[in-house]
């Protein structure tokens, strides 16, 4: 019952729009944020959790009490999901496939013939046959990331309730918004959080703890032309659109997610908008060390050097914003939140897999602040694409995970 409860949660939570906007200039960036902060906020509460609250910013906080009156001194621990998707894919009228009991093979999504999950790209798939997989129809993001972390978050707190006997400390519950255009912990107070540890469930497959991320900055390149009638453009004319196109012609491709994996950095120019007047590029600069970012940085302002020269009178401009940093110097300063988190997974009999992820979360930027917080898994799968699924199985072994974390924080005081 209580797993089917979960993937009735889940399939609530992605029929609500929260896709981030990078260009809203406010947060949260979208409205249905707000609406699924509100609807968590109402369900905190019929559990009986009297203190959920939705703060004017769209943060929704809530505190689940200890088990008994001798784990009130136990640490104080939190868990984190956030409740934007990624402005990459839309979010928007997500008509999700459940697939129960699947006999394997690839996954054709009805909303797209074109878009099939396939084993071959897939092949953790080879090793869910007979379990529930959710996929989108082919047309949307499915919201998995990170709807599957705040479904989890939600169950487990519904169980705390329901049997007040599972052994636990004070667990705060935190949902951010704009993760995803990397504002989600701008507005979270720590001090009125006051946890010792925090985990973020936002990661992919099952039994994994993330224990680094990339370091990142996000680099913004205006390119201003002159625009005038084609008609009389020549030599009065500065095509913007020309430039940009001379820019991405100088990034190294090596140098490209598509041509990197494990450890190696990139530059990701992920949206090109404008015209001839003037066009901006947005690059996602990645690195797991800090100290290549500013290698990365010089090799855009040389491109920008090297397309003034190709096109004279364009004026090429490159700004670039500090992102997140990699956990794993924050982790190494508080032990107990990745070690209690091993002895979790083995309480349930899983040996976990320490990993490294090729992207960042909130838990980057709270682990920065001062608040160590590895990533856990949820079940993710294909994020910010169509092609996006979840396995509710291994979503309910985070569940599970979860629980056994507060235990383990409660007996190790």
């Amino acid at each position: 019952m209580s797993q089917d409860r979960l993937l009735d949660r889940f399939l609530r939570y992605v029929a609500i729009d929260t896709t981030a906007r990078d260009d809203a200039g406010c947060y949260p960036s979208s409205p249905g944020q707000l609406e699924l902060g509100r609807l968590l906020v109402d369900e905190l509460r019929a559990m009986g959790l009297a203190d959920a609250a939705q703060d004017e910013r769209g943060i929704v906080t809530a505190t689940v009490p200890p088990s008994s009156a001798a784990n009130r001194n136990a640490p104080q621990i939190a868990f984190n999901a956030h409740v934007d998707t990624s402005p990459e894919t839309t979010g928007k009228n997500v008509r999700p496939q459940v697939i129960r009991n699947y006999a394997g093979g690839d996954i054709p999504l009805k909303g797209d013939a074109r878009r099939v999950i396939r084993v071959a790209d897939n092949p953790e798939l080879a090793a869910l046959h007979g379990k529930t997989l959710v996929t989108t129809d082919g047309t949307t993001l499915l919201g998995a990331d990170d709807k599957s972390g705040v479904a989890v978050i939600m169950e487990a707190a519904h169980r705390w309730l329901e049997n007040g006997a599972l052994p636990r400390g004070p667990v705060r519950l935190l949902f951010t918004c704009d993760e995803e255009i990397g504002h989600g912990v701008d507005h979270v107070d720590l001090a009125r959080l006051a946890a010792a540890a925090c985990y973020t469930l936002d990661g992919s497959a099952a039994g994994e703890i993330d224990v680094e991320t990339f370091s990142a900055d996000l680099a913004t390149i205006k390119i201003t032309g002159v625009n005038i009638h084609p008609s009389i453009g020549k030599g009065r004319m500065k095509n913007a659109l020309r430039a940009a196109g001379t820019f991405l012609a100088h990034l190294p491709p090596e140098l490209s997610p598509e041509c990197t994996d494990g450890r190696q950095g990139f530059l990701h120019p992920y949206t090109i908008d404008g015209g001839v007047a003037e066009t901006t590029i947005r690059i996602l600069i990645r690195d797991f060390d800090a100290h290549n970012l500013a290698r990365h940085a010089e090799i855009l302002r040389r491109a920008a050097a090297d397309t003034r020269e190709a096109h004279p009178g364009i004026q090429v401009d490159v700004r670039i914003a500090k992102q997140y940093r990699n956990m794993a110097d924050g982790l190494a300063r508080e032990p107990r939140a990745v070690a209690y988190a091993q002895a979790a997974y083995e309480k349930l009999g899983i040996a976990p897999k320490l990993t490294i992820i090729r992207g960042g979360t909130d838990g980057s930027r709270l682990t920065e602040l001062g608040l160590p917080t590895p990533n856990l898994s949820t079940g993710e799968h294909n994020p910010h694409s169509p092609l996006e699924w979840t396995c509710l199985e291994e979503m309910e072994q985070a569940v599970n995970v979860v629980l056994k974390i507060a235990e383990v924080w409660a007996e190790r005081r």
